[in-house]
């Protein structure tokens, strides 16, 4: 009965065309080629601005780890006079301009909390809470109703909290790298980042530039690599190698030019993994660090390395080797995951972790209308490359239905058909 009365008593949307879930690059870039097809859509983003990761969620001195040509979304560029390796300012007006060129407007502060399809009526059911900064604490809940459902929230929709003995207790300063900005507060201070991947990293570089002590906690393998061999960019060079060599000896070569440039990074505490960059990156999503200047730091001990903790204690770090180090702060760099499990009533198509269950190149596309867009692991531009196929393939079964004039409609509701 309960399910009765909400199905009558929320406000309801009909979109003649698909929902696109976040207004990141991917959906973004979705949107973009459902508008070169002529097809209608609705794009819904909690935050209050497009590309919140990136405006809300990035450090300061962040740039493009790889090179332009690599991250440009559908149909537009990057300007000629950008760098090769734009910074975080920089790809943020490129995200603006592309959308206002595009003429993209994300329904924004609206959090969507539900997304099911209805077996009845064909359609998926989309439920947001959408909050007006300018009503105080008002909430308004809207069911929108719609053929198509993309999900591009993203690989990095939540941090990861890692649960820490005694961190509770350590009476410090704690945060998520997501909050990170500058080093400039923490001049003097020794502070302990927790994760060695590429935010680690430069997290860690960034302490270093403004005076400050930092110890990086390495508790597993890394693969660092060279951002650049002789000029080249090591993305670029591994995009060009696994064209024409098998992965393992393209694996082989990034390794023996990384030791080359690189030298031997072990005896700094920074084991390699087994398995090589390219299959470790394609077998379980893991980024090789590009290195940027965090590991001369490494090398003349002005970032030192420790291993796992044991747990923490009023303003002390104990160490599983035993050691214990006193520290002002942590910053967790431990990564970020998929919320889509939280909010998508589906287990299909989206495994557990909230990745597609096919890996790339098929995991773009589900039954029913559904469509994932930025999981393929292979950064902005596998998030293009997918929003390119989920456009032609709506593109193509929008215009057919439109040439026959057929009208979905929503039975046994009040919907106000605003798209």
């Amino acid at each position: 009965m309960s399910d009765h009365e909400d199905f009558f008593a929320r406000r309801c949307v009909l979109v003649n065309g698909p929902v696109i879930v976040g207004a990141g690059p991917s959906g973004l870039a979705v949107g973009a080629c459902l508008k070169e097809q002529g097809v209608p859509f609705v794009i819904l983003e909690r935050t209050d601005c497009i590309a919140s990761l990136w405006q809300k969620r990035t450090y300061d001195r962040l740039k493009l780890h790889l090179p332009k040509q690599f991250c440009q979304l559908p149909k537009v560029p990057f300007p000629e006079d950008f760098p090769e390796y734009p910074t975080k300012k920089q790809f943020i007006g490129y995200l603006e301009s592309y959308a206002k060129r595009f003429e993209l407007n994300p329904r924004f502060n609206e959090c969507v909390q539900s997304a099911k399809y209805d077996e009845t009526s064909g359609l998926w059911r989309v439920k947001t809470v959408s909050t007006s900064s300018g009503g105080g604490n008002r909430t308004a809940e809207i069911e929108y109703i719609c053929r198509w459902l993309v999900v591009a929230t993203g690989e990095n929709a939540e941090p990861v909290l890692p649960e820490i003995e005694g961190l509770s207790e350590f009476g410090g300063h704690v945060m998520h790298a997501c909050h990170y900005r500058s080093g400039e507060d923490y001049r003097g201070k020794r502070v302990l980042v927790v994760g060695c991947g590429n935010s680690g990293m430069e997290v860690s570089l960034d302490l270093c530039n403004h005076n400050a002590f930092p110890s990086m906690v390495v508790r597993s393998s890394v693969h660092v690599l060279p951002r650049e061999v002789l000029g080249k960019s090591t993305y670029e060079l591994a995009f060009f190698m696994v064209k024409w060599l098998p992965l393992w000896l393209a694996d082989k070569l990034l390794l023996i030019m990384a030791w080359l440039v690189l030298g031997n990074i072990e005896k700094y505490g920074l084991k390699r993994p087994s398995m090589g960059p390219l299959q470790l990156k394609n077998s379980q999503g893991k980024t090789p660090v590009l290195d940027i200047g965090a590991l001369s730091k490494i090398k003349s001990g002005l970032v030192k390395i420790v291993p796992g903790i044991k747990r923490f204690s009023r303003g002390c770090v104990e160490l599983v080797n035993g050691e214990k180090l006193e520290v002002d702060s942590v910053i967790l760099a431990t990564g970020y995951r998929s919320n889509v499990p939280s909010w998508l009533q589906e287990s299909e198509f989206f495994s557990k972790n909230g990745f597609p269950k096919s890996p790339f190149p098929n995991g773009w596309k589900g039954n029913a209308g559904l469509y994932a867009v930025g999981f393929t692991r292979r950064g902005l531009s596998g998030a293009s490359s997918d929003a390119v196929k989920i456009a032609q393939d709506i593109g193509k079964v929008w215009k057919e239905e439109t040439k026959q004039k057929k009208q979905i409609t929503a039975c046994h509701r009040r919907c106000i058909s605003q798209f």
